[in-house]
């Protein structure tokens, strides 16, 4: 499905990947592009393949080009360039160990070149990704590596899956406490666990998922005091302080970047 949105040409695959946890989109630009990240509970990859490059740029100033793998939170993060071409790849923390070949705790904040992490098997699919002549056939060339390595490399616990798959299911509203008795372990022992295989302590995944709710249902158009109330927040107060520790600005300022109009185009739900 191709769909056009703040500059941005995106692309979806017309069905669901075969790897569970793993979602792709791809991506032109029309013209210069210039857009605030807000982050998201899922680790990125963007594979790069046109004559951009795409720019990534900190606050404090460093920048990264091409290829690269962000972690999942970044209050600091502009993406810009012109003639972009990428697949972007969304990796759920279940998965992204095992794709990624590094701990996600070591990703946390983090900005990394692919190369990095993948070594030259990052060079040869970004060759192969300009080479294909159609989205279908590049959607599947990432697919096909990604699928690879995800069977190749560690999975998490059970117990740390179920209490994640928790987590997104009451969109971060389940508390810590109950999730630990739930699968039989102490409070202290998930919270080593889930920290090591998932990169975040679990009531901070807890509160960026309700983030990310929060955020893409104010995006949709709906009001802030009912937005707070059911997404557990204590009050139009709390939803906005959330609103500038992940993302340095405020809602309204927040909801209306092209990054949440754009991301609802690629990641439908």
């Amino acid at each position: 499905m191709r769909s056009a949105v703040a500059g941005w040409e995106v692309v979806r695959p017309p069905e669901p990947g075969r790897v569970a946890g793993v979602s792709m989109a791809g991506f032109r630009s029309a013209g210069p592009v210039d857009v605030r990240v807000v982050p998201h509970p899922a680790l990125t990859l963007v594979l790069e393949f046109g004559n951009g490059p795409l720019v990534v740029d900190r606050a404090t100033g460093r920048q990264r080009r091409g290829d690269l793998v962000a972690g999942f939170l970044h209050r600091d993060l502009r993406v810009r360039g012109a003639g972009v071409e990428c697949v972007q790849v969304r990796l759920s923390p279940l998965v992204a160990r095992a794709v990624l070949g590094a701990s996600p705790v070591a990703l946390d904040r983090a900005v990394l070149p692919l190369d990095d992490l993948w070594g030259r098997e990052a060079a040869r699919l970004r060759q192969r990704l300009g080479d294909a002549t159609s989205w279908h056939d590049r959607f599947a060339l990432a697919e096909a590596l990604v699928a690879r390595k995800a069977e190749a490399g560690p999975g998490v616990d059970p117990e740390v899956a179920r209490v994640w798959g928790r987590i997104v299911r009451s969109r971060g509203r389940a508390r810590v406490e109950a999730l630990a008795a739930e699968v039989g372990w102490s409070r202290k022992r998930l919270w080593s666990r889930f920290l090591s295989q998932i990169g975040l302590a679990p009531k901070r995944a807890a509160r960026l998922v309700r983030f990310d709710h929060a955020a893409h249902r104010l995006a949709a158009g709906e009001g802030a005091a009912g937005v707070a109330a059911d997404s557990g927040y204590v009050d139009q107060s709390h939803l906005h302080r959330d609103f500038v520790a992940f993302t340095a600005m405020t809602p309204a300022t927040a909801v209306g970047q092209p990054w949440l109009a754009v991301d609802g185009l690629a990641w439908a739900r």
